[in-house]
């Protein structure tokens, strides 16, 4: 009888998948959402609509801020596994560690999810992935920066471009190099672009710009984006802290949440515009493909890729951006 049953299984072709895959059988679904920088306003909202989408859905859902820790990240994915976790979503604080995240969840047989920031095993396979296509983001920044730049009128002679990123961080070169191949064709290939290396954050991109500001006394106009708001803001600071008059900045940030600011005051300022982004629209999507998967078996999507749309101080409200 046992070689029987045996036969059948092997003949079916089908195996049963680790428990921990399976929908629980008291139907209680816990997922985690783990988040680099959990205090950035865009992780912030993330959270907050990952939140309300598993309260929608039934599902109790625990999120962790790992601020820019990449051990944190490994230490907190143990605990989820060791609480029981159905499934996660992680924000990693440094893609280095893809493979062993991905080999983790796959051991205990939970799904797993890039959220935000690509991920990729040892062979070099991406884990499923929610959030924004980096380059398609840099290609409406720089698109838009050209557009602005072609509008004033200014020339390539006196003008420069600051772009502002983690240069270590694969979607931030994804979006700065698309916003410097699309600035070239909406406006003029001519310009110089510096580069400037930062942590991502708005004091580290506000200090770092400084120093080629002063290096650069003959540059009149300024365009300036980078990888995120909290660059671009920074940058744009920098800037006006420096005497240069908000007329002569085109700074089009990438995310609205911080751009929005100056808006919302009513400021005269270098902030032209943005690309909004929602965190919370990531978060939202999140939990419903892993809700999808535990609850219902439905395979992760490759990609669950999210809306952008361009904002200034004139429409921002009417988009959605949260200014507070």
């Amino acid at each position: 009888m046992i070689a029987g049953v045996m036969l059948a299984a092997c003949s079916s072709g089908k195996t049963e998948a680790p428990a921990s895959q399976q929908a629980p059988a008291n139907g209680k679904i816990t997922l985690y959402y783990l988040q680099k920088q959990g205090d950035q306003q865009y992780f912030v909202e993330q959270a907050q609509g990952a939140q309300e989408k598993a309260k929608e859905l039934g599902v109790e859902l625990k999120v962790v801020n790992l601020g820019q820790d990449a051990n944190k990240a490994i230490t907190e994915l143990d605990a989820a596994v060791a609480q029981g976790a159905n499934g996660v979503a992680i924000v990693v604080p440094d893609q280095a560690i893809g493979p062993q995240v991905i080999d983790k969840a796959k051991s205990a047989g939970i799904p797993i999810i890039a959220s935000d920031d690509v991920i990729k095993d040892g062979s070099g396979a991406k884990a499923p992935f929610v959030g924004f296509n980096g380059s398609q983001m840099g290609d409406s920044v720089g698109t838009e920066a050209g557009k602005l730049f072609k509008a004033a009128g200014w020339t390539a002679a006196d003008t420069k471009i600051i772009s502002a990123y983690k240069q270590d961080l694969s979607v931030c070169t994804d979006r700065v190099n698309a916003a410097k191949s699309a600035f070239a064709k909406a406006g003029d290939p001519g310009i110089p672009v510096i580069d400037v290396g930062t942590d991502n954050s708005p004091v580290d991109a506000q200090n770092r710009s400084g120093a080629v500001i002063g290096s650069n006394p003959g540059v009149k106009h300024w365009v300036v984006w980078g990888c995120n708001d909290e660059n671009e803001t920074g940058v744009v600071t920098a800037l006006a802290n420096s005497g240069v008059q908000a007329n002569n900045i085109i700074g089009v940030g990438l995310g609205a949440y911080l751009t929005c600011k100056d808006w919302a005051a009513g400021k005269d300022t270098g902030n032209k515009s943005a690309l909004y982004i929602s965190g919370a629209e990531v978060g939202r999507s999140a939990i419903q493909v892993l809700v999808d998967k535990v609850k219902n078996g439905k395979e992760l999507p490759a990609e669950t890729i999210a809306k952008t749309t361009i904002v200034n101080k004139d429409n921002y409200k009417q988009a959605g951006v949260n200014c507070t």
